[in-house]
């Protein structure tokens, strides 16, 4: 098993902390004064203090959406995903895009939201109905 390094920048360590500790329910690992490391679905998520990346004006669109550039997240199982939708929505989140299907009843069909951390960076979270298509053409 193969687990993703990804190192992003955030404005501030609190609402990093609140928003992937506490909202998203990641554990907290290693942390210095200028970055902090979560446990992201399995994966290793450290956010540093810096400039966040700016979106893209460039629009990308996927199966008739916009989506926003660059956005990061996790592939989850079905039902964690609406475990967190569900979650999501009881907070009130701000969705980018709603909880939503795409490619429904093609191959790939799955299910997607994108919304912003407390410092603006874009995240999308989704699942395969099949998870053997994530890859199929």
């Amino acid at each position: 098993m193969s687990i993703f390094h990804l190192a992003y920048t955030v404005s501030d360590l609190d609402s990093a902390r609140q928003f992937y500790g506490e909202l998203l329910g990641c554990k907290e690992g290693r942390s210095t004064e200028t970055w902090v490391d979560f446990n992201f679905f399995g994966h290793q998520l450290s956010l540093h203090v810096g400039e966040v990346v700016k979106r893209s004006k460039t629009s990308s669109v996927v199966d008739n959406v916009s989506v926003p550039i660059p956005h990061f997240g996790c592939v989850l199982e079905w039902s964690d995903f609406h475990d967190l939708a569900s979650k999501l929505q009881s907070k009130g989140m701000d969705f980018i895009i709603n909880p939503s299907v795409r490619f429904e009843g093609l191959t790939g069909e799955q299910i997607t939201m994108f919304f912003e951390d407390f410092s603006g960076n874009a995240l999308e979270f989704k699942a395969y109905q099949n998870p053997s298509e994530m890859f199929s053409k």
